[in-house]
């Protein structure tokens, strides 16, 4: 019987010791095998080689974050690179989570490089050939209607939005000649209360400013920044 005893004292000792350890291993992995199955999946649904420095999701406070996000294009843009975003902070409402609501208290989004590139076919990665604005659908073509109704959860607002944007290249895979890149050199812009794509307007005009034109040609306007601005529908 004591025989019996302190083998069950053992058995227990040494589930609680492998209960805790497996604890801490998660503890410590969890970020990383996130951060495997985001890239995975973000590679899987583009087509593009996908890289993230680093995940974290912190367990203790309702933030994320996401730091060297990087993204390669396809085979046919040659596999050079599309973005290079340096930061993705987020700070949300986890009690409005709880309601099915999205509300952002905070999100820090910088930027560091985009890499426009029209390939040997003369198509654009961007704009012309590749990412395309979100068609009006039954929605009528509301941006919080829409995330509603594909996802569950209502966009209540980012509380505060911080953009930075570093610089911005163009790559002709036809015409090397015609390669150039400009500095936006935005700094942690604020937007207060964004609720809707409108209120992202001021930002647009901030980038139109700040990039001298260079979108423009790319997006069928003069050299004067309108072009990018009617391209976004603002």
């Amino acid at each position: 019987m004591k025989w019996i005893f302190k083998w069950l004292l053992r058995l227990f000792i040494s589930t609680v010791i492998l209960a805790v350890v497996s604890a801490v291993i998660f503890l410590l992995s969890y970020n990383f095998i996130l951060r495997v199955a985001a890239e995975r999946l973000i590679s899987a649904q583009t087509g593009m080689e996908t890289k993230i420095g680093s995940l974290k999701v912190a367990l203790t406070s309702p933030t994320v974050e996401i730091r060297d996000f990087k993204i390669r294009n396809t085979p046919d843009f040659g596999g050079t690179p599309f973005f290079d975003i340096t930061e993705i902070h987020v700070e949300y409402d986890r009690a409005a989570l709880m309601r099915r609501e999205i509300h952002i208290k905070l999100l820090r989004f910088n930027l560091g490089e985009l890499d426009i590139v029209k390939n040997q076919a003369g198509r654009t990665n961007i704009f012309l050939g590749g990412i395309k604005l979100p068609a009006k659908n039954s929605a009528g073509g509301n941006p919080a209607a829409n995330f509603k109704n594909q996802s569950g959860y209502d966009f209540t607002g980012i509380d505060e939005f911080n953009v930075s944007i570093g610089k911005v290249k163009f790559v002709d895979l036809q015409d090397q000649r015609n390669n150039r890149e400009q500095v936006i050199g935005i700094d942690e812009f604020v937007i207060p209360n964004v609720k809707s794509r409108a209120d992202l307007m001021v930002l647009a005009v901030d980038i139109a400013l700040h990039s001298d034109g260079f979108f423009d040609p790319l997006v069928g306007g003069k050299k004067s920044g309108q072009g990018l601005l009617k391209q976004l529908g603002l």
